[in-house]
């Protein structure tokens, strides 16, 4: 496990994406604090719709990368999160589940109504595979952030083919494959840092187009 986690800060000034792995394997206990900062998230209507796949196994890794454009970090990083979106979490069991654990928390005393409101609400969403997204993506920055912050290196791709990614790791239909997230120990030299554009040229006040002096 890592001694002392890295700050925020210097991560998000210092994070690349890992072109190549070692194969050194990632400790259970700090792959649970990964997993558990993504479950953290926020998300709408706290249905919390993220589906987490890990894939350790070596031969998994290959068979994915074949399904991943043949990119050999899929089968050299020593571990794989497939990120999906549960398009079911605003309905049935699992949105019983969410309410249930709210109630618990003291969220709501009314679980029925609760529920009711929420179910009407997510019936509402007029793109369900693009609110998904959102929200996976929160979930998956928070994870990826905390491998970070515990001295590993990561990747986060969208380079597959989501039918055969689905076909070989189950994935219902009820659900979308969202991105791919490699976690490891960099093997050679890091990616180039490709600088970004400078605050004025993308933050505005008040309305677009009109600087923002900060």
């Amino acid at each position: 496990m890592a001694n002392e986690e890295k700050r925020l800060s210097q991560i998000i000034r210092e994070r690349t994406a890992t072109p190549h792995f070692e194969a050194a394997p990632v400790p259970d206990e700090d792959l649970r604090r990964i997993l558990l900062a993504g479950l953290e998230a926020p998300s709408g209507y706290n249905l919390q719709p993220w589906r987490f796949i890990v894939v350790r196994e070596p031969a998994a890794r290959k068979r994915l990368r074949a399904a991943a454009h043949n990119q050999e970090k899929v089968e050299e990083a020593p571990v794989m999160i497939v990120a999906c979106g549960d398009s079911d979490a605003g309905r049935g069991p699992a949105l019983d589940e969410m309410v249930r654990i709210s109630a618990q928390h003291g969220y709501g005393s009314n679980v029925e109504a609760m529920k009711a409101r929420i179910a009407q609400a997510y019936s509402k969403v007029t793109n369900v595979p693009r609110w998904l997204n959102r929200q996976v993506m929160i979930a998956f920055t928070h994870m990826m952030l905390m491998a970070e912050a515990l001295g590993y290196d990561t990747a986060p791709m969208e380079g597959y083919e989501e039918e055969k990614v689905r076909a070989l790791l189950k994935i219902p239909e009820s659900a979308q494959v969202v991105a791919m997230l490699a976690i490891g120990r960099l093997r050679g030299h890091d990616k180039a840092y490709g600088g970004r554009f400078p605050l004025e040229r993308v933050v505005f006040d008040e309305e677009w187009g009109k600087g923002l002096a900060v």
